[in-house]
């Protein structure tokens, strides 16, 4: 009897998100490259969806995880028991934040982040409501879910959460919905999965400004921007608005899963009675993935990697220029090039594949291939991997 390949296995055991998956078949990674089974080198422009934005396997995040699994992993469910990593980070992070964002619950995605923040905001404000933006993208849990803003993936799963609103994002006159019976506004500072849509650059402090005379909280999802994605370390320092929930992931864990909600102590002290245990998760906070964080973040201080997103953002723009390109967005390394069709977008995506770089579409804008590197990729990876986009453009648009 013939055994089964890798590909074979894949395909009958676990489960899948499309009825057309990459398949490719990657063997390791190191910084801004992907290396498949048959030694095949692929420059990665999507740092598996703004995750491994430090690069991958970067050493002192690979050394702190060895470190932290020689000497425990999981010990109880979160929040009983005191141990360093968790502690050591929490308290990193939290320095590098407003003053009131000063306690983090750990949890274990982007999504988890997201149902906690909207558990938090009814319970200190006693009310109901969500806000939300069209084209938004917190997470695919129900709740999560419930404030996507995109009908075509959420409506095979409804009923979902009631007392949900949207509102159009980076439009002033939607704000006067954010009233008094609104528990919180659940908004990204840059909206990733629209293709990139970068709002005025008083937006934020609008939607501040209406939470203060309504008393709603503002939850501000930085899953995708933050740890560095738009130039500063998190996308609200570029206006100076401070949430009163802040949404993390992605970036945050150096390849490892990990994402927290932060607020204030006050507010959280609102999840530890009536009832008791109000938010729990059993691998919240995990040591591992807590010294993988912290040794993420210490990097990004060290080399401030991140002031040079900016500089490495102009070099892609000034080398994606081509007729068939409609438009360019990006703030930061965190980009979308546009273009007349998702057939035409998908038929690009597969030749840069196929010629060594990984690129991807957006959510809610399947026209529009994402950019968005590791930060250390250099001035000849740029310029290699714009080649690259480049001539799988003129060879599609020009059939």
């Amino acid at each position: 009897m013939l055994s089964l390949s890798l590909r074979q296995l894949f395909l009958s055991h676990v489960s899948q998100t499309s009825d057309a998956p990459l398949m490719l078949e990657i063997e390791k990674a190191s910084g801004i490259y992907l290396f498949d089974v048959h030694g095949k080198q692929y420059i990665d422009l999507i740092s598996g969806i703004s995750v491994s934005n430090i690069g991958h396997c970067h050493p002192k995040v690979v050394e702190a995880v060895k470190l932290q699994a020689e000497k425990f992993m999981h010990l109880m469910v979160y929040g009983e028991y005191i141990h360093y990593p968790q502690v050591a980070f929490a308290t990193l992070l939290t320095q590098q934040l407003p003053e009131k964002l000063n306690s983090v619950y750990f949890v274990n995605s982007g999504a988890e982040a997201t149902e906690g923040a909207m558990k938090l905001a009814k319970r200190v404000t006693g009310r109901t409501e969500i806000i939300y933006c069209k084209n938004s993208y917190h997470g695919s849990t129900q709740g999560a879910l419930s404030v996507m803003g995109d009908e075509y993936f959420k409506n095979a799963f409804r009923p979902l959460l009631p007392d949900t609103r949207m509102i159009r994002y980076g439009v002033e006159e939607d704000l006067k919905y954010i009233s008094t019976k609104t528990a919180a506004i659940i908004i990204e500072p840059i909206q990733a999965e629209s293709g990139v849509t970068v709002p005025d650059i008083n937006y934020l402090n609008k939607v501040r400004a209406q939470c203060n005379i309504t008393g709603a909280l503002m939850i501000l999802d930085e899953i995708q921007t933050g740890f560095g994605r738009t130039g500063k370390l998190f996308a609200f320092q570029h206006t100076n608005t401070i949430p009163d929930i802040l949404l993390l992931a992605k970036g945050m864990g150096g390849g490892m899963p990990i994402g927290a909600f932060i607020s204030s102590r006050e507010n959280m002290n609102q999840l530890t009675n009536n009832p008791v245990l109000g938010h729990i998760t059993t691998f919240g906070g995990h040591p591992v993935t807590c010294a993988a964080g912290k040794a993420t973040l210490e990097v990004l201080l060290e080399t401030k990697m991140y002031e040079q997103v900016e500089k490495k953002e102009k070099i892609f723009l000034e080398k994606l220029q081509h007729r068939a390109i409609k438009a360019v967005r990006s703030k930061g390394l965190l980009m979308a090039i546009e273009f007349n069709s998702f057939e035409t977008n998908k038929k690009i995506i597969d030749l840069c594949i196929a010629n060594g770089v990984i690129t991807d579409w957006f959510l809610f804008a399947p026209h529009c291939m994402r950019i968005a590197p590791p930060f250390i990729i250099t001035e000849a990876e740029i310029n290699k991997a714009c080649d690259v986009i480049l001539q799988a453009i003129s060879n599609i648009c020009s059939e």
